[in-house]
């Protein structure tokens, strides 16, 4: 037996193959489900499965409807989080997202990647780390391997590919710095999600 590129396996990796093929399938079950459960307009039972597929969630957080997951057993949302609708979390390499952080509509968090440069176009991954009290606007895409520090505000339709430092304001493609948060001493709560999204 031969792998994509024609390298012939040893019995070891043809095991290896099979049992990852497996649990790809079985994965790709549980985010179809994910997927169903996502556009229930409940945050509770949203919530509920969310919780039984790994993603650790803290007190008073919401997701709202049309949330997509890749790896969801390793994302991790602080309390008071809301996030928008329609977005991607990918906890493949691991993503934290920490308290009071509001995520608005259709952004997109990645931490896989293709290395281009590879001679097999293989993945590479960079956990994301999301700290507190940041904003980040509607279709933002966050790529592997970026930390967001605390009271960061990233404008919307952004692309973060570096780490954004505390209570900067960045904007654009790719994400640059354009201001400064004039508060540092960030002491809020979000208030409540919207009931049926």
């Amino acid at each position: 037996m031969k792998d994509k590129n024609g390298r012939v396996l040893s019995n070891s990796e043809i095991l290896k193959k099979i049992q990852n093929r497996f649990f790809s399938i079985l994965l790709d079950f549980e985010l179809m489900i994910l997927r169903f459960v996502g556009h229930v307009p409940v945050h509770s039972i949203r919530l509920l499965f969310y919780k039984a597929a790994g993603i650790r969630l803290g007190h008073g957080s919401r997701i709202h409807v049309g949330a997509n997951f890749y790896e969801p057993s390793n994302i991790k949302i602080g309390e008071d989080t809301i996030i928008g609708n329609r977005v991607f979390l990918d906890g493949r390499a691991g993503l934290t997202i920490g308290n009071h952080v509001a995520i608005a509509s259709e952004v997109m968090v990645y931490n896989s990647q293709h290395d281009i440069d590879s001679i097999d176009f293989s993945a590479e991954y960079g956990e994301v780390t999301i700290e507190d009290y940041v904003f980040i606007g509607p279709r933002v895409i966050i790529l592997p391997g970026v930390k967001i520090g605390k009271g960061a505000i990233v404008g919307a339709g952004a692309v973060v590919t570096k780490n954004v430092e505390p209570c900067t304001v960045v904007a654009g493609v790719p994400a640059k710095e354009i201001g400064k948060r004039k508060r540092t001493d960030l002491n809020y709560k979000l208030g409540r999600a919207r009931l049926f999204q």
